[in-house]
């Protein structure tokens, strides 16, 4: 019995090590470290934010000494950026910003948000002004808040909020960059050094190991999964209003044209890709999809059962899962706004060129009785224009007169004709008959 305890003893010696490193790999090597880097590119939106979410959970998770975002973004949605500096805010593990080429407005402030801002040479941060889907400035409501949270980045790590504030608002003069009224601060990797909106410079990612004393640590990137691509790229602003277009486009055209094709699915593809990537990106909820397939399914029973209620309640119920799904209420109601005239457009175009010839043809009376299809309200006597007669009774100003034996009912011009006076026909509308006396010049 002792001999066996004795060998489990040496069993467990030599077992325990190996299982410790097999548990913790990232302190596999003491002292290496584990650094991860995940890429802030392209626009900001809310895909880039439940990417973020991801990347400080793994890196919290997995004990990393730090997590590095290598920022070259344009910019892109407020609500998204001050999503991601909350986020930022709350992690565990030190965040550094890590500009490689540009970090301008919304980029900006997710860099003053990390603990740390790392530049390379010949990058720039900065010109950070709010403003709306079209270009413009975004009210005075939103401009003060924005400035209010520029302010607060800055003074959450020590730094002078006057350049912040400059970034977003053009009125602040700065003599010491150069910076004039009317224009927006952005700061080059020397100036943000010199104001301390950096903390160094470096050329690479060893350079930025060894500043931060870590030159051997382990590098780990954070990999944009596939559904997170398409999350990124389906909530992009300029996105939603094209996937919407072509969504409402397809749909209605495969109204009118027979069967399900190409434009039914293109459309109906769209969408399900509209709900899908702001599903994964945590905009929409199950309701907004069950709210949109409910809809579709109102809308084709108003094909079989016709009165008008359940179309209208499919095109609401639509209409109010894709808001749901939306998340900016401003910016989802101009991308329905933006598809519906593009709807509309091509409609009108379609029908022109190419006629109807959809489902909705059973219940919808398409066509009209016109002249050209043999259709007449009544009979128009043009064939009498010219004949002579005389009148049977006085024509104050309507009466009867005979024309080549026949009794017609006619009208005058307006004036007075008396009893068996010689008249003209001079114009026929539909039944009515206008003539005219006819004097001794005329005869």
């Amino acid at each position: 019995m002792f001999k066996m305890m004795k060998v489990t003893f040496y069993m467990l010696l030599i077992l325990v090590p190996i299982l410790v490193v097999q548990i913790n790999p990232s302190n596999a090597a003491e002292g290496k470290g584990v650094v991860y880097f995940a890429p802030v590119e392209d626009a900001v939106e809310r895909g880039l934010e439940k990417f973020l979410e991801r990347s400080i959970q793994e890196a919290e998770e997995q004990g990393a000494d730090y997590l590095v975002l290598e920022i070259n973004t344009p910019g892109g949605l407020v609500q998204a950026a001050n999503n991601i500096a909350k986020i930022m805010r709350e992690s565990e593990v030190p965040i550094i910003a890590y500009v490689t080429k540009h970090a301008l407005s919304a980029g900006a402030y997710i860099a003053l948000n990390a603990d740390q801002i790392v530049m390379k040479p010949s990058t720039t941060m900065g010109a950070a002004a709010v403003i709306d889907s079209q270009g413009n400035t975004a009210g005075k409501k939103a401009e003060s808040a924005w400035l209010a949270d520029m302010r607060a980045s800055a003074e959450l790590h020590n730094r002078d909020p006057k350049y912040a504030l400059a970034m977003a608002d053009e009125d602040i003069v700065l003599e010491d960059l150069g910076v004039k009224k009317g224009e927006l601060l952005t700061l080059d990797a020397a100036q943000a050094k010199k104001v301390g909106y950096a903390e160094a410079i470096v050329n690479s990612r060893n350079d930025l190991l060894s500043y931060l004393e870590i030159p051997d640590a382990e590098i780990r990137d954070v990999e944009v999964s596939f559904a997170e691509t398409i999350a990124r790229y389906v909530t992009h602003p300029v996105v939603v209003p094209i996937l919407l277009s072509i969504g409402s486009i397809g749909l209605v055209l495969e109204l009118y044209s027979p069967g399900f094709g190409i434009p039914g699915m293109l459309g109906l593809g769209s969408l399900l890709l509209f709900f899908f990537g702001h599903m994964i990106a945590g905009l929409a909820g199950w309701e907004s999809l069950i709210l949109f397939i409910l809809g579709i399914g109102l809308i084709i029973a108003e094909v079989f059962v016709p009165g008008g209620i359940l179309g209208v309640g499919g095109i609401l119920a639509v209409l109010i899962g894709i808001v749901l799904a939306g998340g900016s209420l401003g910016n989802i109601l101009l991308s329905i706004l933006i598809a519906m005239v593009a709807t509309i457009v091509v409609s009108i175009v379609f029908l022109k060129y190419f006629g109807y010839n959809g489902p909705l043809k059973k219940i919808i009376l398409f066509d009209s009785t016109t002249s050209e299809k043999g259709y007449i309200s009544s009979v128009t006597k043009s064939e009498l224009i010219g004949l002579t007669g005389t009148t049977m009774t006085p024509l104050r100003p309507s009466g009867t007169a005979v024309i080549d034996d026949e009794r017609y009912d006619v009208v005058t011009e307006g004036n007075y004709i008396g009893q068996n006076r010689p008249i003209k026909i001079v114009k026929t509308e539909g039944s009515r008959i206008v003539v005219r006396e006819i004097n001794e010049v005329e005869n």
